[in-house]
């Protein structure tokens, strides 16, 4: 399941957004939704409907789904395993997740049959915990020779050797990442300019810190909090705010017998749904949406060439991963 801010899931460190729109005012704001929801707004409909249409009902208009999002997660780790292949290891490739599992899950989250089935995702959590341990490519690599795990690291994304990409964050900081082998030709594939991609992927995945404080104080969408929180006391949950009641379901040891994992995670999904129902009773995403993109289109001056290059860029990734792999179901 992937978090509001998490990268997606691929075999190497990258991140993307989960937005895409016609001009770089449109993306900031489209851009705004990832904190708030973690995934594009959908309908009643959307609500009732199958995992995949529920995706595809996000993606009207000029958004990215997190169904196309994993779409080309998945072309990313199809090329990186065939290079692989022709440099004489073997590379597997993963899909730990459903498409249901893999949604994205922001602050505030209203859809209240996914929260029935999920709660707010601790066992998917668990089930992605599991998979990364018993990863079996760490495994393979492990069992090669000393030389032949310097070839392994050297085909995958070139080894010590690798040129290193940096760029600026725009809260002033630095990120780097190393580019070569399979990875850097799997991005290439993908986005044309792997360097490119880096610099204006760094900035989207950035701009948040720049608002996110903003919109929690702002006034409307405080406002529309407070009434969510009257909502939950109502329903027996008194919390003062959607975080405020996801923590609330962490406070339990990490080990748990079976029978006190079913009471954690049945107390989770109640207070899930009353979360999602109550969301949705007060037009929270909504509320927040707006406001929120009231801040972030005050970053399109400085970030548009940036954000144009990332949507131009995306766009021809899941073109590729379109003609590479079939759809998550």
């Amino acid at each position: 399941m992937k978090r509001a801010d998490a990268p997606r899931r691929t075999v190497v460190p990258s991140g993307r957004s989960t937005r895409r729109v016609p001009t770089a005012v449109g993306v900031i704001a489209a851009l705004a939704s990832l904190v708030l929801t973690g995934c594009a707004a959908d309908t009643d409909a959307a609500h009732r409907a199958s995992p995949s249409a529920r995706a595809d009902a996000t993606g009207t208009g000029d958004k990215l789904t997190y169904s196309q999002d994993l779409r080309i997660s998945d072309a990313e780790q199809h090329l990186i395993a065939a290079c692989m292949r022709k440099q004489g290891f073997r590379f597997q490739q993963e899909k730990p997740l459903s498409l249901d599992e893999s949604r994205p899950v922001g602050y505030v989250q209203d859809d209240i049959d996914w929260a029935r089935r999920h709660g707010y995702g601790s066992r998917i959590t668990a089930k992605e915990d599991r998979t990364r341990l018993r990863n079996p490519n760490i495994a393979y690599r492990k069992s090669l020779s000393r030389s032949r795990q310097k070839a392994f690291d050297i085909a995958m994304d070139g080894g010590q050797d690798a040129v290193v990409l940096k760029s600026p964050t725009p809260s002033g900081g630095t990120i780097s990442k190393q580019s070569g082998g399979c990875a850097a030709q799997a991005e290439e594939l993908l986005y044309g300019d792997p360097a490119a991609w880096f610099r204006s992927d760094v900035t989207v995945r950035n701009l948040r810190p720049l608002y996110v404080d903003k919109l929690l104080h702002d006034k409307e969408f405080t406002s529309a909090v407070s009434a969510w929180s009257q909502c939950m006391n109502k329903a027996g949950h008194p919390f003062p705010d959607p975080g405020a009641a996801r923590d609330s379901t962490r406070d339990h040891s990490a080990e748990q017998t079976r029978a006190a994992e079913a009471r954690t995670f049945a107390n989770e999904t109640r207070i899930a749904v009353a979360d999602a129902t109550c969301a949705r009773s007060v037009s929270l995403r909504a509320i927040g949406e707006r406001r929120e993109a009231r801040y972030v289109g005050e970053l399109a001056g400085k970030y548009g060439h940036a954000l144009d290059a990332h949507l131009r860029m995306e766009r021809h990734a899941l073109t590729f991963a379109e003609r590479t792999v079939p759809a998550r179901t």
